[in-house]
């Protein structure tokens, strides 16, 4: 089982928790596939995007670990 952290970056988590592609996309971001995003955490691309990072560590950590 995947988890994620606000310290996990946005590559690990397209591993570990493909899952939670749509709520990224969800909440803008849209380049999730760009090498800059892949080595961003969380935490930054929660503040990046207005989005609150421990709210949104406890959606994905709520997904399944499979899409």
């Amino acid at each position: 089982m995947g988890l994620v952290t606000k310290d996990t970056t946005i590559g690990d988590v397209l591993r570990i928790k493909p899952s939670a592609i749509p709520l990224l996309l969800e909440i803008g971001m849209h380049c999730i596939g760009c090498p800059a995003s892949q080595g961003e955490t969380v935490e930054e691309a929660a503040m990046v995007h207005g989005v609150d990072a421990d709210d949104l560590v406890a959606q994905m950590n709520a997904m399944p670990d499979e899409a």
